[in-house]
C-alpha cells in the first residue's frame, strides 16, 4: 500500500466520482474507496500464500453490506450484529467475481481475497457498481499481478433514452432496463440485465453505450494506479512438467474417441475409465503427478472441444451449431400443488411449482437502498441436489450459486407478473433440478412459466430461456456460437450466455466471458441466435399449456379484493382492533387492509370468505334515505329505540315514529332483543341515521306531521386519523 494519499477524480456521466487510496486498509495489498454523492465503497484485495494440491485459481469474492451505512440499527430484537449476507449482497458480490476472475491468470495457486465493503449509503448512488469499480481499483494498485483493469456501468432507459447509472428513484419510475455491464477498454467481460421485454437491437445499443462509458472510468482507474506507482510482484504460477505433456500426448485419439459421444452417461463413463488409466500409467502413487495428469487431461479435452467446433463445427453430442436438444414438457404433475411444470431439454430436467398465498404471505426485506421495509410477493428458489449430476452430495443450505440461478429465473419472470392491484397473490416458485446436463437456469424458467400458468397466474406473456456458448480464437477473431450449451461445452467454451424473455423482447440476460475478445458485433450474431432458440422453445411449452388456466387449483385460496372508503377503515378496525379480529375468529379468513382503502379476504372456504366480506361491506356501507332494513332493538332511551340495521351501524327511531298514534312509552311498542322493520327517513350531516316503524305500518300518511325532536348527539365517538393496520390485524 501506498505511504501517502492518493486521489483521482472524474465526471462520470452526470455524477462526480472519486478514487482515493492510502488512507484506508494500509495492510491490504491494494485499497481503495470510490464515492459518488454521499455513497462510499471500499475495495480491497490480500495476497496469501500459495496452496499445495490445488488445481484451480483460489479467489475469494465477498460484497459486505454494513447497516450503519445507512444510518440503521438491525430489526432483529435479540440480534443486532450483521450475519449472513443477504441474496442481494450475495448476488452483487457474483457480480463483482464474474467481472475480475477472468482477468486473473488461472494457474495460480495463492490465496487471493477481494473484499468489498459499503462504507456510507445516501439513496441515490447505487452501491454494487460503485464496488465493481473500488474492486478492480484496489487490484490495479496493488502489487498483485493481473491483466487489466476493468471497470463496469449501469445503464437504465427511461423515456426511450439511455440514462448511465440511474438513481434509485429512475430505476424504480420508468425505467424499462437495467443493465449492469463490466469490461476492459475495448472488451466485454461480464452482462447482467432485466427488461421489460426490450428488442434485442435496444439491448446491443445500451451495451455499447455502456462501453464508451467503461473507457472513461478504466481510464480514470489507470490515473490512480500510475500516480501510486506499486510494482507488480512475480508469483510462482502452476505449470505441469513438459515431458508429462509430451507422454500423454500418446493418449490423444483415445481421447477424441470417448469424448465425442451423444449421450453424456456414455461419455462421461469413457472420460472417466480414459482419465483413471492415464493417471495410473503416467503418475503411478505419485500424488503430486496426480494433479499434473489431471490438469494436462483437462486441457487437452478444452483444446480437442475447441478445435473441432472451430475448424468443423461439431460438437461433441453430434448436433449443429444451433441445434436445440429435445424438449419436452409437462404441466399438472403433483395433484396437491397449485401449480408444476416439467421441463426436460436433453437430459436437463427441472420440476418447477407454484404456490400462491395471500398478502401477508409476502417477504420482509430490510436493506441499505430503501428507508422502510420492502416486501416481495414474487419469489423464485432453485435448488440443485447432488442426485442430479449423479453425485453425493451433503443436503445444505443454498449457497452461491444456487442463489444466483434462482435470482436470474425470478428476475426472467418478474416483468410477467400481474399488478397486485389485477391479482393480490403472493407466488412463491420453487424448482428443483431432477437432472443436470448445463443451463438448469433456463430450465428452470421455461419450467417456472408453465407452473405459472398451470396455476392460472394471469401473466402478460409466457418466457422461454436459452443458454448460448461461444469458442473464440483470440489470435485470428475467428468464432462459433453455440445454442443450448451442455455442461461439458459451458465448462469448456469460452462464454456461458442465458437469454430470456418473450415473443416480444428479453426479460433477462446473464453473461460471462472467459477470454479478452467479446465484442458487440459477436454479441449481436449471439442474440440474433438465441432469438430464434427462445422461439423454438416457446412453441414447445406453448404446446403442453398454451395459456394460464381460467381457473385456479381447488386448493389453491381465493382472495376478495375490493376498495372501502379510506375513511371508515377505522370502523372495520374498531376499538383496540376488536371488529376485526371478531370477524377473522367467526369466518376463519385472513384479512389485510392498506392504507388506501384496499381490502384483501383470504380463504380456502367460499362461505367463510363471502360471509366475512359481506361484514366488511356493511360496516362501511353508507345508509341512503328510503331504504328498508329488519334491525334488532339494541338499546331503549325515553325518547326512543336504537335499532342496529348493519353491523357496527345503528340507527334511532323516534318514540314519533313507531307507531300510526301516540306513544306513551317507547317499551309500549319495543323492546331489547325485539326484531322490527324499519325505513331510513333521514341521515344528518353528522351521518347519524334516523328511523321509522310507522312509515312501514298499514295506513301510514306521511303529510302527518311529526313531534320529534332534535336527535341528541351519539357519545364516545371514535378519534378520527387513519389506524396503524399492523397493530390490529390478525395474520
Amino acid at each position: 500500500m501506498p505511504k501517502k494519499e492518493y486521489s483521482a477524480e472524474a465526471q462520470i456521466g452526470t455524477k462526480t466520482w472519486n478514487l482515493s487510496t492510502g488512507k484506508f486498509a494500509m495492510q491490504a495489498n491494494g485499497s481503495v474507496v470510490v464515492r459518488a454523492g454521499d455513497t462510499m465503497v471500499m475495495g480491497t484485495i490480500v495476497l496469501g500464500r500459495q496452496r499445495d494440491g490445488i488445481d484451480y485459481l483460489p479467489l475469494m469474492v465477498d460484497y459486505e453490506e454494513k447497516l450503519y451505512a445507512a444510518g440503521k440499527i438491525k430489526g432483529s430484537r435479540w440480534v443486532k450484529r450483521e450475519g449472513r449476507p443477504s441474496d442481494d449482497a450475495i448476488l452483487r458480490g457474483r457480480v463483482i467475481d464474474r467481472s475480475i476472475r477472468p482477468m486473473f491468470n488461472d494457474n495460480i495457486r495463492n490465496d487471493i481475497q477481494v473484499v468489498v465493503t459499503v462504507l456510507s449509503v445516501d439513496g441515490i448512488n447505487d452501491p454494487d457498481v460503485l464496488g465493481l469499480n473500488a474492486a478492480s481499483a484496489a487490484i490495479e494498485v496493488s502489487d498483485i499481478p493481473w491483466d487489466s483493469p476493468i471497470a463496469g456501468v449501469r445503464v437504465g432507459k427511461i423515456d426511450g433514452k439511455l440514462v448511465l447509472n440511474p438513481s434509485y428513484a429512475e430505476q424504480e419510475n420508468g425505467s424499462t432496463l437495467d443493465l449492469i455491464v463490466s469490461g476492459t477498454e475495448n472488451h466485454i467481460i461480464m452482462v447482467e440485465a432485466g427488461a421489460k421485454e426490450v428488442p434485442e437491437a435496444e439491448i446491443l445499443e445500451a451495451i455499447a453505450f455502456a462501453q464508451g462509458e467503461i473507457k472513461n472510468i478504466v481510464g480514470l482507474i489507470k490515473k490512480l494506479a500510475s500516480d501510486v506507482g506499486n510494482a507488480k510482484v512475480e508469483i510462482k504460477t502452476f505449470a505441469p512438467q513438459a515431458e508429462l505433456v509430451e507422454k500423454f500426448s500418446a493418449y490423444k485419439d483415445d481421447l477424441a474417441a470417448a469424448l465425442f459421444k451423444p449421450e453424456k452417461t456414455d461419455r462421461e463413463k469413457a472420460m472417466n475409465d480414459l482419465r483413471d488409466k492415464a493417471v495410473t500409467e503416467l503418475a503411478g502413487d505419485d500424488a503430486a503427478l496426480k494433479k499434473e495428469v489431471g490438469y494436462i487431461y483437462d486441457k487437452k479435452v478444452k483444446e480437442l472441444l475447441q478445435g473441432a467446433i472451430l475448424k468443423d463445427s461439431k460438437r461433441v453430442d453430434g448436433r449443429v451449431l444451433d441445434e436445440i436438444r429435445p424438449i419436452s414438457c409437462e404441466v399438472s404433475v403433483l395433484p396437491r400443488v397449485h401449480g408444476t411444470g416439467l421441463f426436460k431439454r436433453g437430459e436437463t430436467q427441472v420440476l418447477t411449482t407454484a404456490t400462491l398465498g395471500g398478502p401477508d404471505d409476502v417477504q420482509l426485506l430490510e436493506d441499505l437502498d430503501t428507508i422502510d421495509e420492502r416486501h416481495k410477493r414474487y419469489m423464485h428458489h432453485y435448488n440443485f441436489p447432488g442426485y442430479s449430476v449423479g453425485e453425493v452430495q451433503p443436503l445444505r443450505s443454498p449457497g452461491r450459486r444456487e442463489i444466483g440461478h434462482g435470482a436470474l429465473a425470478e428476475r426472467a419472470l418478474e416483468p410477467m407478473i400481474p399488478k397486485k392491484e389485477d391479482f393480490p397473490y403472493t407466488v412463491r416458485l420453487v424448482s428443483e433440478v431432477l437432472s443436470s446436463n448445463g443451463s438448469t437456469s433456463m430450465g428452470s424458467t421455461c419450467g417456472s412459466t408453465l407452473a405459472l400458468m398451470d396455476a392460472g397466474v394471469p401473466i402478460k406473456a409466457p418466457v422461454s430461456g436459452i443458454a448460448m456458448g461461444l469458442v473464440l480464437d483470440t489470435k485470428t477473431g475467428n468464432f462459433k456460437i453455440l445454442s443450448d450449451i451442455q455442461g461439458i461445452e459451458d465448462g469448456n467454451g469460452h462464454m456461458d450466455f442465458k437469454v430470456a424473455g418473450t415473443k416480444d423482447g428479453i426479460t433477462a440476460l446473464q453473461l460471462d466471458i472467459k477470454v479478452k475478445g467479446l465484442t458487440v458485433e459477436i454479441l449481436s450474431a449471439a442474440l440474433e441466435q438465441a432469438k430464434a432458440g427462445r422461439l423454438f422453445i416457446l412453441e414447445k411449452m406453448l404446446s403442453a399449456i398454451p395459456e394460464p388456466r381460467k381457473e385456479m387449483s381447488p386448493f389453491a385460496p381465493r382472495i376478495t379484493s375490493f376498495y372501502i372508503n379510506p375513511e371508515k377503515i377505522r370502523e372495520v378496525i374498531g376499538p383496540g382492533g376488536k371488529v376485526i379480529n371478531t370477524i377473522i375468529a367467526e369466518t376463519g379468513v385472513k384479512i389485510d387492509i392498506e392504507d388506501d382503502g384496499l381490502v384483501m379476504v383470504t380463504s380456502n372456504n367460499e362461505e367463510g370468505s363471502k360471509k366475512a366480506v359481506d361484514w366488511i361491506k356493511n360496516l362501511v356501507r353508507e345508509v341512503a334515505v328510503g331504504e328498508e332494513f329488519e334491525g334488532k332493538v339494541v338499546k331503549i332511551l325515553d325518547f326512543g329505540a336504537f335499532v342496529q340495521i348493519l353491523p357496527g351501524q345503528d340507527g334511532m327511531i323516534h318514540i314519533s315514529e313507531l307507531e300510526n298514534h301516540r306513544v306513551e312509552k317507547v317499551t309500549d311498542v319495543v323492546n331489547i332483543g325485539d326484531t322490527v322493520r324499519v325505513k331510513v327517513i333521514n341521515v344528518d350531516e353528522m351521518g347519524r341515521i334516523n328511523l321509522s316503524r310507522k312509515a312501514l305500518l298499514p295506513g301510514y300518511n306521511p303529510s302527518q306531521g311529526s313531534d320529534r325532536g332534535q336527535r341528541p348527539p351519539r357519545s364516545g365517538g371514535r378519534p378520527g386519523g387513519k389506524p396503524n393496520l399492523d397493530r390490529f390485524v390478525q395474520r
